[in-house]
């Protein structure tokens, strides 16, 4: 079975077609997925998501791309948290890539999650875009790393060097890979998914973005998240089942308040 690790199911071109997109990941065999909170004013829509479904989580954060959106505190983010169904916090982060000038407010926002993270012990979940010096400093000075008390997380959709990649392992933190990788032109990306142990690895689908191949352009849904894990299977030289064992065994490890509805 396979588990969407991040995806955003509650944006409204994909809560419309619901029933589908569940029949869809039957079909595919993808078991759990997880709907990611992106501002507050948004997030009832996100945790109505998991209350009425049982496979699907969600977590609680403001994206670091949302500019004029309501600033989160941690005492915001601890109380939204304390909710079974709440496996995470995020997505959180650094982006440099969408937006320029001062984003002195971005690295607060950031050190704000990480807190929250580290009050509710559950895990974060880590966007980085042309920002990965800084977003890995943060993580060390905020203790968001396994060794110093946090409880680490997930770098996902990740596009950054091996380097980067083994800086996160090394707080503890697992990489996560989105349809990406698939692409011809993810060389570099596709290196780095080989060299990843299947050990700190996630698969993910960021729907509705970055469908995989074959379905690139088009919308994308949790259902898709299998032709990830089958082209990191080819990439790495192993199965399929595999891929998919390690990758759902990762997931319930590191999101361990996640029941298997």
């Amino acid at each position: 079975m396979f588990i969407d690790s991040h995806c955003h199911i509650d944006f409204p071109e994909l809560a419309a077609r619901m029933p589908e997109l569940r029949a869809k990941m039957a079909q595919n065999q993808v078991t759990h997925a997880l709907c990611v909170s992106v501002d507050l004013p948004d997030f009832p829509r996100v945790l109505a998501l998991a209350e009425e479904y049982p496979n699907i989580f969600a977590s609680v954060g403001v994206h670091p791309d949302y500019e004029d959106t309501p600033e989160p505190t941690v005492e915001q983010l601890v109380a939204l948290a304390d909710h079974p169904k709440i496996v995470a916090i995020g997505e959180t982060g650094l982006d440099y890539y969408r937006l320029t000038g001062d984003l002195e407010w971005q690295r607060e926002r950031f050190r704000t999650h990480i807190r929250a993270s580290r009050a509710t012990k559950k895990p974060l979940i880590i966007h980085t875009r042309a920002a990965s010096a800084d977003t890995i400093r943060i993580m060390q000075e905020e203790g968001a790393g396994t060794a110093d008390g946090g409880v680490a997380g997930v770098m996902h959709c990740f596009t950054e060097s091996l380097e980067v990649a083994q800086a996160s392992m090394a707080l503890g933190f697992y990489i996560s890979f989105s349809g990406i990788v698939t692409f011809k032109s993810a060389k570099e990306l596709q290196a780095v998914a080989q060299a990843v142990p299947l050990e700190r690895m996630l698969i993910e689908t960021d729907s509705p973005y970055l469908a995989p191949v074959p379905y690139r352009g088009k919308m994308n849904e949790p259902g898709y998240v299998a032709h990830v894990a089958e082209f990191i299977a080819q990439l790495k030289g192993v199965t399929v089942a595999e891929v998919a064992e390690r990758t759902t065994a990762n997931f319930f490890d590191l999101f361990s308040t996640a029941g298997r509805a």
